[in-house]
C-alpha cells in the first residue's frame, strides 16, 4: 500500500500565495482592460485632422525671420490608383499585419513602456494606423501619454473606417521629404511621373523615406537608400509578394536628382534650412512635424555675420566661370554654434558645397604641426626643408615644395608661412601619420562620411584603410564645415564645442521643446593651442592682416594632377571670436583658375585667402579686439630633422629659415641678394658660409 505524506505547512504557504497571486493578476487584468476599454471610449476622435502650419526659422535674435518652411504640396489620389505591388512595399516596410491586426501594435506599446521606465522616454514600432493618428491629429513628442492617447484613437478609427479608407488617408498625407505630402506628389518629385505609373521597385524607394525622409533620400546618402530599399524589397519577398531572386537581382531605379517642390526657399537660407532638417530629426523632430507643425526654431545664425558671408562670396564670384563654386562656413569657438553658413546659391534641396568633403591641401598643416607639439617638437625645432625629398612611403615618388622652394635649416613658423611641403611630411612620418589622424578626429573632423572611414587611404591606394604621411599635406577630404569646427577648436585654446544650428525649438503654443546646452571638451593642450596660433598669425601677417584685429590662418592649394594648376582653394583661419573655412573649387573636379586675374591658378592666397579677410573683418566689425594668446614654447627644439640643424643652434646661425627661391635667390626681405643653391648637406654648410661673408661685407654709404 502506498503511503501520502501531508504537504508541509512551507508548501501549503506557498501554494496558498500563488493561488492569490493568479487571482489577484486576473483580477487586476480584467480591470486594466476595463480601464483601457473606458480609455479608449473617453477619446473623442476629432472631426477633421488640423491643419498644416508652416514653421518659422528665426536668426539669433530670435526675432528677424530667416526663412519659412512648410508650404503644402498634396495631391489626394484614391488608393486604387496605388498599384499593388507598390501598396505591398509601403506594407512590407512599415506594417506587414495592417489588414489582421486591430489598429494597435501590442508589442510596441509594451516596448513604449519599458522605455518610459528604464529611459524616461516612449519608443516603440507604430501601425500604420497609429503613425496616421500621429500626424493628423497628435504631436510627435516621444511621451507615453502621447503614446497612449495615440493607441486609443487608432482603436476608435479602426472602428469607424475600413482598412482601405484608413491605407489610404495614410498614403495621402505621409511626408516624403523635397516638400511632397502624399504619394502622388512623392510619384512627381523623386520619379517625375503619375503614382499609377510607378513600379514595385520605384514604390519601395518611396517607402524607404518614411522613417528618415532626408537621410533615405538617395541624393543625400545613396548608399543608405539602396540599404533601406533592398531591406523592403527582401521583406516583400519574404510574405511571398516578390520572388527572392528578384529582390536580390532588382537594380536600384533612376531617381530625379532635384525637385522643384524641393526648392521653396531659395538662395543661401534654403541650404540652411535643409541643414536644420537634418538637425531637427537628430533631435527626434520629424520632418513632417516641421513642416505642418507651427514650430519656432530658433537659429544660432546670425544676421550681420550671414549677410556679410553672401555678400564678400557673391563679390568674389562675379565675373568667374559658372563653374567656380564656393564654400563659407563660421562657427562661434566658445560654442560651437554656427554663425555664417553659405553651402551654394542654389536653395532647399540642392548641392551643399560646405558639407561635400574635398583635399583641404595645406590647411591640414597645423593639425600636424600640434601632433608634433604633443610628441614633444618644437615649432622653433629646425627640419630641413631642401625641395626635393624622399620618404619612404611615397614609393619613389620625391615630394617638392611648391615653386621649388628651399628651406635647409628651417624651423616650423618659417615652414607654415611658406607652406613649405618636406619639413610636414617629415614631421608626420616622424609622429606617426595615425597619431596626426586621432588628432584631427579630436579637434572636428568626423570618424567617417557615411560608410567610409576618413583620413585614410582607399582601396587601389598604397595603403588601403591606413594614414600615410601624406595626412600633414590635406590629401585626405574633409568638408569645409568640419574643418571650420577645427579651426575652432583651435580659437577656443583646445576646448572642442559641437558644431550646431539649431538654438531652441518651441511648439506652435509657445512651449519650449528644445534647448541647447553648450558643452564643451578638451582635446588639445591649451599651450599647444597658443603655439599653433602664434604660428598662423606669422601666415596673416605675410598675407595681410583683417581689420582692426589680430588673427590666425593658413591658406592650402590642392595640385590638380600634374599640372600646374589647382583643384581645390582653401583658407582656414580665426580670431579669437570666430572661425572660419572657406573653399573655393568646382563641384566636378577640374583646374580653377581666375577669370578676373589673367586667368592664373587659383590658389589658397588668393581669392579664398579675400574671402576670409573680408569676410572676418565685416563680420566682426565693431567689437572689441581680443588678442591671440602667447605662445605655450611647447617642445624640445633639438627635435628637427635638419642636418645642419644642431650646428645651427651651437653656431647660432643668422641663416636659419633663410628660405630659397628655385634660382637660389632668398625669399623674404632679401630678394636683392643671391646665393648658389645648395643640393646636399654640404653644399649647403658652405653656402652658409658664404652668405655670413656676403652679409658682412662692408656696403658702401648712400
Amino acid at each position: 500500500m502506498v503511503t501520502h505524506r501531508a504537504p508541509s505547512p512551507r508548501w501549503r504557504r506557498l501554494r496558498r500565495w500563488t493561488l492569490r497571486a493568479v487571482a489577484a493578476t486576473a483580477i487586476l487584468s480584467g480591470l486594466a482592460g476595463a480601464a483601457a476599454s473606458g480609455y479608449v471610449a473617453a477619446i473623442d476622435v476629432p472631426p477633421d485632422p488640423a491643419p498644416p502650419q508652416a514653421s518659422v526659422l528665426y536668426y539669433r535674435d530670435g526675432r528677424t525671420v530667416l526663412a519659412r518652411i512648410g508650404t503644402a504640396n498634396r495631391t489626394d489620389v484614391p488608393l486604387a490608383r496605388v498599384p499593388t505591388d507598390v501598396r505591398r512595399a509601403f506594407l512590407a516596410a512599415e506594417d506587414r499585419g495592417f489588414y489582421h491586426h486591430p489598429g494597435v501594435s501590442v508589442r510596441g506599446v509594451l516596448r513604449a513602456v519599458w522605455s518610459n521606465l528604464s529611459a524616461g522616454s516612449a519608443q516603440g514600432a507604430s501601425t500604420i494606423t497609429q503613425q496616421y493618428v500621429r500626424n493628423a491629429y497628435l504631436t510627435q513628442d516621444r511621451t507615453l501619454n502621447r503614446k497612449a492617447k495615440e493607441a486609443a484613437l487608432a482603436l476608435r478609427l479602426e472602428r469607424q473606417l475600413t482598412k482601405d479608407e484608413l491605407f489610404e488617408r495614410y498614403l495621402n498625407t505621409i511626408y516624403f521629404g523635397r516638400g511632397a505630402y502624399g504619394i502622388e506628389s512623392a510619384a512627381h518629385a523623386y520619379f517625375g511621373t503619375r503614382v499609377d505609373r510607378l513600379t514595385g521597385v520605384q514604390g519601395a524607394v518611396l517607402a524607404a523615406l518614411i522613417k528618415n525622409p532626408w537621410l533615405n533620400d538617395p541624393t543625400v546618402d545613396a548608399q543608405r537608400a539602396e540599404n533601406r530599399w533592398r531591406w523592403i524589397l527582401r521583406s516583400m519577398a519574404g510574405q511571398d509578394w516578390l520572388d527572392p531572386a528578384a529582390a536580390e537581382s532588382a537594380t536600384y531605379p533612376k531617381v530625379a536628382e532635384r525637385s522643384p517642390t524641393a526648392a521653396a526657399v531659395g538662395g543661401p537660407a534654403g541650404i540652411i534650412a535643409d541643414r536644420v532638417e537634418a538637425e531637427l530629426d537628430r533631435l527626434g523632430v520629424a520632418s513632417q512635424l516641421l513642416r505642418t507643425g507651427g514650430l519656432q526654431v530658433v537659429t544660432t545664425v546670425d544676421r550681420t555675420a550671414q549677410q556679410a558671408a553672401e555678400t564678400v562670396v557673391r563679390k568674389a564670384l562675379k565675373g568667374q566661370a559658372k563653374t567656380m563654386h564656393a564654400a563659407l562656413v563660421a562657427v562661434d569657438p566658445a560654442t560651437g554654434a554656427v554663425r555664417a553658413y553659405y553651402g551654394g546659391d542654389d536653395g532647399r534641396g540642392y548641392y551643399d558645397d560646405a558639407m561635400a568633403p574635398r583635399p583641404p591641401a595645406s590647411t591640414f598643416k597645423p593639425i600636424a604641426l600640434a601632433a608634433g607639439e604633443l610628441a614633444g617638437m618644437s615649432y622653433r625645432a629646425l627640419w630641413d626643408g631642401t625641395s626635393p625629398r624622399q620618404f619612404t612611403d611615397r614609393q619613389g615618388v620625391p615630394l617638392r615644395n611648391r615653386n621649388g622652394l628651399q628651406c635647409p635649416v628651417c624651423p616650423l613658423d618659417v615652414s607654415m608661412v611658406h607652406s613649405l611641403n618636406t619639413p610636414f611630411y617629415a614631421l608626420a612620418e616622424k609622429v606617426g601619420p595615425a597619431q596626426v589622424r586621432d588628432l584631427a578626429v579630436r579637434l572636428g573632423v568626423p570618424e567617417q562620411y557615411g560608410d567610409r572611414k576618413t583620413l585614410v587611404d582607399l582601396p587601389g591606394e598604397p595603403t588601403p584603410g591606413q594614414t600615410r604621411a601624406d595626412i600633414a599635406l590635406g590629401r585626405y577630404p574633409v568638408s569645409p564645415a568640419d574643418l571650420a569646427t577645427v579651426y575652432g577648436t583651435f580659437a577656443a585654446g583646445g576646448l572642442r564645442a559641437e558644431r550646431h544650428l539649431v538654438q531652441s525649438v518651441a511648439g506652435a503654443d509657445g512651449s519650449r521643446w528644445h534647448q541647447h546646452k553648450i558643452k564643451q571638451r578638451r582635446v588639445l593642450d591649451a599651450a599647444v593651442a597658443a603655439d599653433v596660433g602664434v604660428v598662423l598669425s606669422g601666415v596673416v601677417d605675410a598675407n595681410g592682416t583683417v581689420r582692426d584685429r589680430p588673427a590666425a590662418a593658413k591658406t592650402g592649394s590642392q595640385q590638380w594632377g600634374n599640372s600646374k594648376d589647382t583643384s581645390d582653394a582653401w583658407t582656414a583661419g580665426y580670431a579669437p571670436q570666430l572661425a572660419a573655412a572657406i573653399w573655393v573649387g568646382r563641384r566636378e573636379p577640374g583646374p580653377i583658375r581666375d577669370a578676373r586675374q589673367k586667368n592664373i591658378p587659383v590658389n589658397g592666397d588668393g581669392i579664398p585667402y579675400r574671402i576670409w579677410r573680408e569676410f572676418l573683418g565685416t563680420a566682426l566689425a565693431g567689437r572689441p579686439a581680443t588678442p591671440l594668446a602667447p605662445p605655450g614654447d611647447v617642445g624640445d627644439v633639438r627635435a628637427g630633422d635638419s642636418k645642419l640643424g644642431a650646428k645651427a643652434l651651437s653656431d647660432s646661425f643668422p641663416y636659419v629659415g633663410m628660405v630659397f627661391d628655385a634660382d637660389g635667390n632668398v625669399v623674404g626681405g632679401q630678394e636683392d641678394r643671391r646665393f648658389p643653391l645648395p643640393t646636399t648637406p654640404d653644399e649647403a654648410e658652405a653656402a652658409k658660409l658664404r652668405q655670413q661673408r656676403e652679409l658682412d661685407r662692408p656696403r658702401p654709404s648712400t
